[in-house]
């Protein structure tokens, strides 16, 4: 008998590790919103709602680090954008979270010039909304070790579009195998997270942000990687030839109450 249990007690004890490695691999999710607005009187009630509300919301449910960002051309843009980027250990989270939102009170008394805005006076145009899947080799968020002042540093944010399903899938291929992720990485450029859109407006498509100091600090890490051995060996393989149909890059600035 204490040879039986002593097997099942070491089974037990290997499917538990088994299971344990499983899942410190497993993939993240991320909820990549984007908010259409065209007043600084919309954005005011949207930043107020997101820092007084959603964030601390986030927050409670556990959920640590939401960033938050502007375009950098904002200003002059005819239609306004904000970026609100949460990330999720599930994806049946993401629904949820969402809901269960409109039933707490602290975000139904701190929210409320956002969530009770009427059709006269709408708090924003729209919500486009992109969700995301973590990479194979870079699955989870990171958080950026940048020291520079919040109105300098510069979140660039790619998304890389794929004339057909099979081209998309070699430039997933050609960051996680291929080694442009391990590249980035070497040359410092500072990732956020690097993704998969399983649903959205733009499709097949990936998308991934990096950060700098500055504007300067990008462009120098930027000329890196471009004259990189390594960059110019993996991007002469035909393989992955032509593998990006249209590369949409913006410039973000992230807001004040950003967790970035």
């Amino acid at each position: 008998m204490k040879k039986i249990f002593l097997l099942l007690l070491l089974g037990t004890s290997a499917l538990v590790s088994a299971q344990t490695s499983t899942a410190s691999k497993s993939k993240n999710f991320f909820e990549l919103k984007v908010y259409e607005f065209k007043t600084a009187e919309q954005q005011a009630v949207i930043d107020q709602f997101l820092s007084d509300a959603y964030l601390p919301y986030l927050h409670r449910k556990g959920i640590q680090h939401v960033g938050v960002f502007t375009g950098i051309a904002n200003d002059t843009a005819a239609v306004k954008k904000l970026y609100v980027l949460v990330p999720y250990r599930k994806l049946g989270e993401i629904p949820t979270i969402n809901k269960a939102m409109f039933n707490d009170k602290e975000v139904a008394e701190k929210g409320a010039a956002y969530l009770d805005a009427t059709s006269e006076s709408p708090a924003y145009s729209r919500i486009v909304s992109y969700i995301l899947e973590g990479f194979r080799l870079a699955p989870g968020l990171m958080l950026p070790k940048l020291k520079g002042d919040v109105a300098d540093k510069v979140y660039e944010l790619r998304s890389y579009e794929g004339a057909s399903e099979k081209k998309y899938w070699k430039k997933v291929e050609m960051f996680n195998e291929g080694g442009e992720i391990d590249i980035f990485s070497r040359l410092n450029f500072n990732p956020v997270f690097y993704a998969e859109v399983i649903s959205g407006p733009t499709m097949p498509n990936l998308m991934y942000m990096t950060s700098f100091e500055s504007k300067a600090d990008r462009d120098a890490h930027w000329q890196s990687f471009k004259d990189d051995a390594q960059w110019k060996t993996l991007s002469a393989k035909k393989e992955y030839e032509k593998t990006v149909s249209k590369n949409v890059t913006l410039f973000l600035r992230a807001r004040p109450y950003s967790d970035y």
